[in-house]
């Protein structure tokens, strides 16, 4: 077992209230405002000296010409399972199938903290850099928020990154890869379907990509566990 992955297996021991308060601040918003501090640096970096970094136009420009209805029709479905309301839905039977399952109600914060950063992180961020999206054809209708750094690829990464991490516990090893290779696998097709709408620009995907994986790895760490007895 990996002391990381494995750490709510591995110390079972309910935590105190004032415990989680805690290791919450500490261990997940504080380095949470780091990242955020990166994120809205990169931002004003990208928009200020590098100048909208003119080149990903080109390739927001290629997706656009390459179109057709099928790939229309794929990428709106994979943006779909982006959005706030399916996040947030699917995050709510997440924490209620890891609350009924484990009945640790410590260990079920963890999709629900991981998204939630990362909304934190992604709104408060956009709302700062303020970088407007790629002068094409969008093929969806533009949120009120910025192009930098993209929210559905931001929180479908912080949910299934914490999915693949709980994939982890499955005991048979073909399904459990195959979940974890799957939960992998959707941040970048969502990601994809993003830019090929032309709704956000390349370095807004990957800064979405990098808040996402960074608020998952804080979530699962949150809470302090004793990992010193590691069962092979």
């Amino acid at each position: 077992m990996h002391p990381f992955v494995h750490r709510y297996e591995l110390d079972t021991s309910r935590p105190t209230g004032r415990e989680v308060a805690r290791d919450l601040a500490l261990r997940a918003f504080l380095p949470g405002a780091a990242l955020w501090v990166v994120i809205v640096g990169l931002g004003f970096l990208i928009k200020g000296p590098l100048e909208n970094l003119p080149g990903e136009a080109d390739v927001n420009h290629t997706l656009v010409e390459g179109r057709t209805p099928l790939l229309d029709t794929v990428t709106e479905m994979l943006s779909a399972i982006g959005m706030t309301e399916f996040i947030i839905g699917a995050c709510v039977l997440a924490v209620a199938l890891i609350w009924w399952r484990t009945r640790q109600w410590w260990f079920a914060l963890v999709p629900a903290l991981a998204v939630s950063l990362q909304a934190l992180i992604f709104l408060t961020s956009s709302l700062v850099v303020g970088r407007t999206r790629p002068e094409v054809d969008m093929l969806d209708h533009a949120p009120p928020t910025s192009s930098f750094p993209s929210g559905h690829t931001g929180a479908s990464t912080a949910f299934y990154l914490t999915l693949a991490l709980l994939a982890q516990r499955v005991q048979n090893p073909v399904l459990r890869v195959a979940l974890t290779v799957l939960a992998v696998l959707v941040p970048f097709a969502v990601g994809f379907a993003r830019l090929y709408r032309g709704m956000h620009s390349l370095t807004d995907v990957l800064a979405g990509l990098v808040n996402g994986v960074v608020c998952a790895v804080l979530a699962w760490g949150y809470l302090r566990r004793d990992t010193s007895q590691v069962r092979v």
